[in-house]
């Protein structure tokens, strides 16, 4: 059973938070129980479904690298709980070079809460390091934006390289959940090829849905809210909803 899915890419760029944040508020309008795990120093998760980081106790951080467990940082919004993250989390990659099972600290610290929710997102950074194989090992599948341009597939050949990588060393049952094409322009003729593309390499995997580019995905961080919130009505919204629909069918 899926339970735990790791949102990755080790580009930048490529909508992985806009999705990790708006597939948790939308699939938490569908009744699904989300945990959204911000693993990514950057935080954005965390202020992108309006978590103060400076009025949170805790973060992963502290749950990673200091022990405290994971439900005391947990933080309910109207859009799902978070996990929190913190810059801190920046300097876990050293901290936890010398740690024994360091590439599995992360799913020893979401273990105790993990069957309290129907998934749990893990967010995380763009590269593929020390926090991202945390997320590999403590996943059972993986979910890849895919931005619809020039280089989109670039770099996606490293990506399934460690994931076999971790497969075969780390976590044998890491599979990938699916992929979604992000930032599309329906005006282009190159976005449906790089389209087609994709669902040629993961045939069966791509979401149907495929999110556009939409001001309002741009805007809605800003203010603290999932665009499905901020802008219930805007193409982008839309979209993530759908996809929603799709990932709990998946599921």
């Amino acid at each position: 059973m899926i339970k735990t899915i790791a949102v990755v890419n080790q580009k930048g760029g490529v909508g992985k938070t806009t999705t990790a944040v708006n597939l948790t508020a939308a699939l938490q309008d569908l009744g699904v129980k989300v945990l959204l795990c911000d693993f990514d120093p950057q935080a954005n998760a965390s202020s992108g479904l309006g978590v103060d980081k400076r009025k949170t106790k805790y973060s992963v951080y502290d749950v990673v690298i200091n022990g405290v467990p994971a439900k005391d940082a947990v933080v309910a919004t109207p859009y799902g709980h978070v996990l929190p993250s913190s810059a801190d989390l920046a300097g876990a990659a050293v901290e936890l070079i010398g740690a024994e099972h360091r590439e599995r600290q992360l799913e020893q610290a979401l273990a105790p809460v993990k069957e309290d929710y129907d998934v749990v997102l893990i967010d995380c950074p763009p590269s593929l390091e020390l926090l991202t194989l945390n997320a590999l090992a403590a996943a059972d599948a993986i979910l890849v934006p895919v931005q619809c341009e020039y280089f989109a597939l670039e770099g996606l050949s490293d990506l399934m390289a460690t994931l076999r990588m971790v497969k075969r060393r780390i976590n044998p049952r890491l599979e990938i959940f699916a992929v979604a094409l992000t930032m599309y322009d329906g005006r282009t003729n190159f976005c449906a090829q790089v389209a087609q593309e994709v669902r040629r390499h993961f045939p069966g995997k791509v979401f149907t849905t495929v999110i556009p580019r939409n001001i309002r995905l741009a805007e809605a961080p800003s203010h603290g809210v999932p665009a499905t919130v901020y802008d219930r009505s805007s193409r982008g919204a839309a979209a993530y909803r759908a996809m929603a629909e799709e990932f709990k069918e998946k599921l």
